[in-house]
């Protein structure tokens, strides 16, 4: 495994992600109450009050997500071995987290549960790491 010198944005990005992804477990530990601070919203929060699955699920599946985004930026920056498509995937992950962060700015794409404020911190937090996923792919390109 290589270490490129462009690696300080995939880096960050890696763990970021990875930060998002426990983030996104300790949720599930801390219960309802973390559902709520953290912005699932009132309905993501009574489902996990009640016991229902819904909010695990989804906590759990975004948690993997990151995880497998973190891996592909360690992947690019020569921490980890090559992972398929690693090109592709970047690309994607970086659209994906940018078109995020800029639904900030398209009030119908809110939903009537979440506070402006979280959508704010959100979108900003998202762009970041869009950021750091596109200009780290842009840097690495030609190594990928």
């Amino acid at each position: 495994m290589r270490l490129f010198a462009s690696n300080v944005w995939l880096i960050a990005a890696g763990a970021l992600s990875v930060i998002a992804s426990l983030t996104h477990l300790a949720i599930i530990v801390g219960g309802p109450n973390w559902y709520r601070f953290f912005g699932a919203g009132e309905h993501m929060a009574r489902m996990a009050e009640r016991g229902a699955w819904t909010p695990t699920l989804f906590a759990v599946g975004i948690a993997a997500v990151l995880m497998v985004w973190a891996a592909y930026a360690f992947s690019a920056a020569g921490l980890i071995r090559q992972l398929p498509l690693t090109r592709t995937a970047l690309i994607l992950i970086s659209v994906v987290l940018i078109l995020r962060a800029l639904a900030y700015f398209v009030r119908e794409s809110w939903r009537p549960d979440l506070s402006q404020s979280f959508m704010l911190w959100s979108s900003l937090i998202v762009f970041v790491l869009g950021l750091c996923f596109a200009i780290g792919t842009w840097r690495a390109w030609s190594r990928l």
